[in-house]
């Protein structure tokens, strides 16, 4: 009996270790598919966290390629064509809200912005876009010196048209003053000559006046030696001061001037930058603190 017991003992044990074996291969199976299926999940959700893209992809592209942003340039264009019209014939007309005294008997100009409003500097977007990168002094002033820049839509044709019409075209721009040799290069290649007796091209920092990025002293000066029928641009600077104050106080200033919009001041679309973006957060703060300071503007509600 007890080597019967003991043969019925030794069998029991190796049926309790057989099946553990096979408990033990089933349950490390499962243990590594469970591992293997929570590496791919933690994968696919890194992936879907980190897109490739960049703040300005979407803005450039609408630029670059959507129809809508043909449209508005040519028709915004079109509009302040039929604006100098109007405003040749009334011997006071002015776009410049400070000025002062008879303008009747001074010569008819236009002031237009160039970045943006002249010139389609997208292409310099697109270089940070895919080289990841932000905007930097230096990489500008590599883009403006190559002066390739393309005109923006409806530029040419107005321009020309206002020339015919012995319409004197001016041009603020914050581009600094060591860049002017290169704009003018490119505005030239662009079938845009400029006047060897009169400066036409106002940079910032300008020699002698040392001009600031407020637009407002650079238009006062050529209010007084001209009538100034029109302004075109691309930002609120182009048109009055305090364009990089809040967001609030901005609209409110455009609304003061509400009369002005579509009669002697026309908006060029510009959704890549501007001062409205530099409205939102302090450009001294890093790109990752810039970032976070939009995104708590963001609205999701109506």
């Amino acid at each position: 009996m007890r080597g019967q017991d003991r043969d019925r003992r030794v069998s029991h044990i190796r049926l309790r270790m057989t099946a553990h074996r096979w408990h033990f291969r089933k349950t490390h199976g499962m243990f590594s598919y469970l591992c293997w299926l929570a590496l791919i999940l933690l994968t696919a959700s890194g992936c879907a966290g980190n897109r490739d893209t960049h703040e300005l992809l979407n803005s450039l592209l609408w630029v670059q390629t959507s129809a809508e942003y043909q449209a508005l340039s040519s028709t915004t264009y079109r509009q302040a064509g039929e604006a100098l019209d109007r405003a040749l014939l009334d011997r006071n007309w002015s776009a410049i809200p400070e000025h002062t005294g008879d303008v009747a008997n001074l010569p008819p100009a236009v002031i237009l912005d160039l970045d943006e409003t002249v010139l389609d500097n997208s292409a310099f977007e697109g270089r940070l876009v895919t080289r990841r990168i932000t905007f930097s002094p230096s990489a500008w002033d590599d883009w403006v010196r190559e002066a390739n820049a393309r005109a923006v839509p409806g530029a040419l044709d107005f321009i020309a048209q206002a020339r015919s019409k012995g319409v004197a075209i001016l041009f603020i721009t914050n581009r600094q003053a060591g860049q002017e040799s290169s704009t003018r290069e490119n505005l030239e290649k662009l079938g845009l000559p400029l006047s060897n007796d009169l400066d036409t091209v106002l940079t910032e920092g300008e020699p002698p006046f040392n001009w600031p990025s407020d637009k407002s002293s650079r238009r006062q000066y050529l209010a007084g030696r001209f009538r100034i029928l029109l302004l075109i641009g691309d930002d609120l600077g182009d048109f009055v001061s305090g364009a990089r104050d809040s967001p609030e106080q901005r609209v409110r200033l455009a609304r003061e001037h509400h009369e002005r919009w579509g009669r002697s001041w026309f908006l060029l679309p510009n959704p890549m930058y501007g001062s409205w973006e530099r409205s939102l957060a302090s450009p001294s703060l890093s790109d990752d603190d810039r970032l976070h300071s939009m995104r708590t503007l963001i609205r999701e509600r109506p």
